[in-house]
């Protein structure tokens, strides 16, 4: 009686796992009345609104409770996920969905820690922007269905308009402008994340074909890959703010120095974050942005359901939410999160495409349409190298 007693409390749980993510009836009907604990980052005040929002909506339009699991580091709940899975815990376990990219995707689907594939059977895929923005892989891993999109950061370009009125098409043109306005222009100094980040966008903007940057770097391929990114940092930086022998330590620092009138350009990986620093009165409100012709580098924000979860519905019902147009154009808005949107305007209906239309960017944001394509992010092996190898090519101490 005892097993049978086992086998009446396990084929429920089977029977949700096995709900077909692409009969949304389905799992719409299974997801009413579970919990969802979504382990996502608790560090801002905005952030943890929005996930509170979100819970609201799904509550009222589901019957989903959504339970936000405040973390600090990401990994933390991979290392709970594998413990789970190595103790033996395959049903119902503590952590529903996670908020994720990158090395924890990598580290989690290798492992096979993760349900799915859920995310391109969902019903608002329709509206992702797949070739536009960088959805299908998460730092150059295939996504393969077995994480959502939900917000998409980008590279733009600061400038102040007083000094530099307009846009520059290209990483040629930008050395060629920092050539004829020397000491106008800097970026932090790498390892620093966007300092790193200025290195990657120029090497993926010089290549005639990025694409070698999807597959590792080995000793084979990496000089004739990267020898244009060395040609013109060697052009550049005698041209650069204090002639190269110093760097803004950080991103900060970095737009301080558009402040203090010394320099005119600046690298960001937030397209809102000029508009939010005139807001501040920490950048003049000359102040604009841009992107490169050919498209800059960005990656997006995922969320992934592990492999025990005991809600897989109700977390493909929150998935879902998060791509819709209604919670994309709240995320968007700079009043709320001001993240980018994953999605493709051209996609919407007029109604929701009014929506993002009507959103207050501020004077200093692009739209989604302004921002246009979307760089893939080079496989982290590239980085590694390259940031060695600028520290022992142009490194300063600081």
């Amino acid at each position: 009686m005892k097993h049978l007693a086992y086998l009446a409390a396990f084929l429920p749980t089977m029977a949700l796992a096995q709900t077909d993510p692409a009969d949304w009836d389905a799992v719409t009907a299974a997801a009413q009345g579970q919990t969802v604990y979504w382990n996502a980052w608790g560090g801002s005040t905005t952030t943890n609104d929005f996930i509170a929002w979100v819970g609201d909506r799904v509550a009222e339009d589901y019957g989903v409770t959504l339970e936000h699991v405040k973390l600090t580091d990401t990994a933390d709940a991979v290392t709970r996920v594998l413990a789970e899975k190595q103790a033996g815990e395959n049903d119902d376990g503590a952590i529903d969905m996670i908020w994720i990219n990158g090395a924890n995707f990598a580290a989690m689907k290798e492992q096979d820690l993760l349900f799915g594939p859920f995310a391109e059977q969902l019903p608002n895929w329709a509206f992702v922007d797949v070739d536009g923005k960088t959805v299908q892989t998460d730092f150059t891993v295939p996504v393969e269905g077995y994480e959502a999109p939900w917000a998409m950061a980008q590279v733009v370009f600061i400038h102040d308009t007083a000094d530099l009125a307009e846009p520059l098409g290209d990483m040629v043109q930008i050395l060629n402008w920092a050539q004829a306005n020397p000491g106008r222009f800097t970026y932090p100094q790498p390892p620093d994340f966007l300092g790193t980040t200025f290195l990657k966008q120029a090497l993926v903007d010089l290549l005639d074909d990025p694409a070698a940057l999807a597959e590792p770097a080995t000793d084979a391929n990496y000089d004739l890959v990267t020898a244009p990114l060395w040609a013109f940092l060697d052009e550049l930086t005698p041209a650069l703010w204090r002639e190269g022998r110093a760097y803004p330590a950080t991103g900060p620092a970095q737009l301080q120095l558009i402040a203090d009138g010394e320099v005119d350009l600046a690298i960001s990986f937030s397209p809102g974050e000029a508009t939010a620093a005139i807001a501040n009165n920490q950048l003049p409100d000359t102040v604009r942005t841009f992107v490169l012709d050919g498209g800059t580098i960005g990656n997006a924000s995922f969320v992934a359901v592990p492999y025990n979860s005991g809600s897989t519905e109700g977390a493909m019902v929150v998935a879902n939410f998060l791509m819709s147009p209604e919670a994309q154009a709240r995320a968007q808005d700079p009043n709320i999160l001001g993240y980018g949107t994953v999605l493709n305007m051209d996609a919407l209906s007029a109604e929701d495409r009014a929506a993002f239309d009507a959103l207050e960017l501020g004077i200093a944001t692009l739209s989604p349409a302004e921002l246009g394509a979307v760089q893939a992010e080079p496989h982290p092996s590239w980085m590694t190298r390259i940031a060695d190898d600028w520290i022992e090519r142009y490194g300063v101490a600081q």
